[in-house]
């Protein structure tokens, strides 16, 4: 965790912006987190960041754009270095608080920068977690169990949440299973087909999620949240398509389990954890083919070291992670190379 003097050091800076710009990672760990600071001190915008690997300098233009005094980035390993090199030109400070393992060396010295890592190599909380320790309102406790699950992990404040919601809930302490079976789980999903509509539907449901005063806001479908839940049934009828074909597809005996698909939107991040859920013990692979790129989502034990030797033999290609969770991209023609780098350097398990 972070101590009490970071902590109160993030509060100073969000308390001096006045017309802050919250740039976070464009999942639910990052979206919760932008929430519960925006939600705290009542101002700022929000960004989310669909780059990837790293915050490019492209989205430096919604700073001049939004005339923002502050620079927070949430739940992002990578920051380009050009974006900080605009940011030092016009002297507006960046606070980067992430949780991600990365080469912390890299970081500027004029960047104001918290990861519970730097203290202690073993620890692993969402930020949405640590943005509620800056918080500390109560209120807004559900939101960050949103993006704690949404980031395989159970706070311990999940029985205070449980004897408050107990319809929310259900008696387990896995993530996976909270997700999958959960009315809180099912928010968290809500959340996160959210964040892949249109952009203006973005900005609709960031503006909705900004005032929501109780979980139950957002469970039950209103004109006000119309389009979220559109965009959720949408997403988790072709999630269930393709979760069902993957499961037909699987040889059990194989302790790898990969699985390829294309078309207009990528969920591979979802199909991954759905598919650990069903398959425990194994390592998931998902490959989503898009243009001449192929994004991929895997999930497995201690998979980081080994995935990231793989990138590092692979021209182009990119990726990075958690210990278990992890994403990359190669180019399509080197998809089957990497598929056997893989078994390769995991064979162990074969």
């Amino acid at each position: 965790m972070l101590t009490k003097k970071q902590i109160k050091e993030i509060r100073e800076h969000l308390s001096n912006a006045q017309n802050p710009v919250f740039f976070f990672d464009n999942d639910q760990d990052g979206l919760c987190s932008f929430l519960l600071l925006q939600r705290y001190i009542e101002r700022g915008k929000g960004v989310a960041i669909k780059s990837f690997p790293e915050l490019t300098k492209d989205y430096f233009r919604r700073v001049n754009e939004l005339n923002a005094d502050y620079i927070f980035i949430l739940d992002k390993p990578l920051v380009s270095e050009e974006f900080f090199l605009k940011a030092r030109q016009v002297n507006i400070p960046i606070v980067w608080i992430d949780h991600h393992r990365m080469d912390f060396s890299i970081v500027p010295d004029y960047v104001f920068y918290y990861n519970p890592l730097l203290k202690n190599e073993e620890s692993y909380e969402p930020v949405s977690l640590i943005c509620y320790e800056v918080s500390e309102k109560k209120e807004d406790l559900w939101i960050s169990l949103v993006g704690c699950i949404s980031d395989a992990y159970v706070p311990e404040f999940y029985s205070e949440f449980k004897k408050n919601y107990p319809d929310l809930c259900i008696d387990s302490e896995n993530s996976l299973d909270i997700y999958y079976n959960s009315e809180i789980g099912k928010i968290a999903q809500i959340f996160g087909a959210g964040l892949k509509d249109k952009t203006t539907n973005v900005i609709s449901m960031l503006k909705f999620l900004m005032k929501v005063k109780i979980p139950y806001e957002v469970l039950e479908e209103t004109n006000k949240n119309y389009s979220l839940h559109k965009r959720f049934n949408e997403i988790n009828k072709k999630y269930e398509k393709l979760l069902n074909k993957a499961i037909r597809g699987f040889d059990e005996s194989k302790d790898i389990l990969f699985f390829e698909y294309s078309g207009d939107m990528s969920i591979s991040s979802e199909l991954a954890n759905g598919l650990m859920q069903k398959f425990p013990g194994k390592i998931i692979v998902v490959g989503f083919k898009v243009g001449i790129k192929v994004n991929i989502s895997i999930r497995g034990k201690k998979v980081r070291e080994g995935v990231l030797k793989i990138i590092d033999k692979i021209d182009s290609a990119t990726g990075g992670g958690h210990e278990e969770a992890l994403g990359a991209r190669v180019h399509i023609d080197d998809w089957e190379n990497f598929k056997e780098l893989f078994i390769r350097e995991f064979s162990n398990l074969e």
